[in-house]
């Protein structure tokens, strides 16, 4: 397909990188595919605890059990995030000029319909651009919004984060959407990495939307990550079989148990895959084992907690100028808005 044939929102020297996998869904060529998947998770495991990326929980069957995560009564940030949407998204949209909405991580895109009917509402015509590794849930949020907004041009991505980000021309003013809280599931150090690559990703018209988590009583922290269905203790060991698929290894389901817990100190919740008897785990593309012992934690995910204005702060740090924040009754759930500044500055 010709240079021309691809979508404008992906900036011309990056255009090559795509191939079409679906009508308006691009994908990376397998040539410019990041790490080779199985060495990529065995780096991982043998670090000193050992731990997963939290995007291999997100294969076909994870993503459609987290979406009945996000509608248990014990999962109260989704549809605490929602609200906030529903009620705010005109001021948000009217702060934030664009042409172009991208959002990262976007599973099926439900919680950001209020902010493209505001988009189509004040501004004629517009792109949206929903970045994630699953391609049914681009393909539901293709459908859902071609549906309900035919106004809007569709271009899914189907990447992570960074390499869908890093590919959007710079001179298009995009509103890049970050929700779900899902910038808890990063490290400190993946924190600081992912900030400083969206920021110098950004063009001097774009902003960000950011939803977040707040820092609240452990008790209830804890409730919305051990649901009493067990459905969050299925996506987490969920991981396990996809890594299998993917990697070619032979990681035992009925040889593992979920435990999770909240730390304060951290200000996290930390979901774990808990050994329940001595396994040899093998990656034969690698030539290579491990051995994972009985009662040792494999840590899966992380979803760390939030006090908004120092948030903000830091943020300022990477060329973020906060301009917006929006919440809820509890003030339990927070979503800020960003404008890109000419530089950094200090907190």
């Amino acid at each position: 397909m010709e240079d021309q044939d691809k979508p404008t929102i992906i900036a011309a020297e990056r255009r090559d990188l795509w191939r079409l996998a679906e009508p308006s869904i691009w994908a990376l060529k397998e040539d410019h595919a990041q790490d080779d998947p199985a060495l990529s998770i065995l780096r991982t495991l043998l670090d000193q605890p050992p731990w997963l990326e939290a995007y291999h929980l997100y294969d076909e069957r994870g993503s459609q059990l987290f979406e009945q995560i996000c509608a248990l009564p014990e999962y109260y940030l989704t549809r605490t995030e929602n609200s906030i949407l529903a009620g705010q998204a005109e001021r948000m949209i009217a702060a934030a000029p664009v042409d172009c909405i991208v959002e990262l991580g976007a599973g099926t895109s439900e919680k950001t319909l209020h902010l493209l009917r505001e988009q189509v509402r004040q501004r004629p015509g517009g792109t949206f651009a929903p970045i994630d590794v699953s391609l049914r849930s681009l393909a539901l949020s293709r459908d859902a919004v071609g549906k309900r907004f035919p106004q809007l041009t569709f271009h899914g991505l189907l990447a992570r984060y960074e390499e869908g980000f890093s590919s959007i021309e710079k001179r298009l003013p995009t509103l890049f959407v970050f929700l779900g809280s899902s910038v808890g599931n990063f490290t400190p150090v993946e924190f600081v990495r992912f900030f400083q690559h969206l920021s110098e990703s950004m063009g001097s018209n774009d902003f960000l939307l950011l939803g977040v988590d707040r820092v609240k009583e452990g008790n209830i922290l804890e409730k919305a990550y051990d649901d009493a269905q067990g459905l969050t203790a299925d996506f987490i060991l969920n991981v396990f079989r996809n890594i299998n698929r993917v990697s070619g290894s032979d990681f035992a389901g009925e040889k593992m148990r979920y435990y999770s817990w909240y730390n304060p100190e951290w200000r996290r919740v930390e979901m774990y895959a808990v050994a329940t008897a001595t396994q040899e785990i093998h990656f034969p593309s690698l030539a290579s084992s491990l051995v994972w012992e009985k009662g040792e934690r494999i840590l899966v995910e992380i979803s760390r907690k939030f006090e908004p204005t120092r948030l903000q702060q830091q943020l300022q740090c990477f060329g973020l100028e906060p301009i917006g924040h929006f919440t809820d009754a509890k003030e339990w759930f927070s979503l800020l808005l960003f404008r890109k500044s000419s530089g950094a500055r200090r907190a």
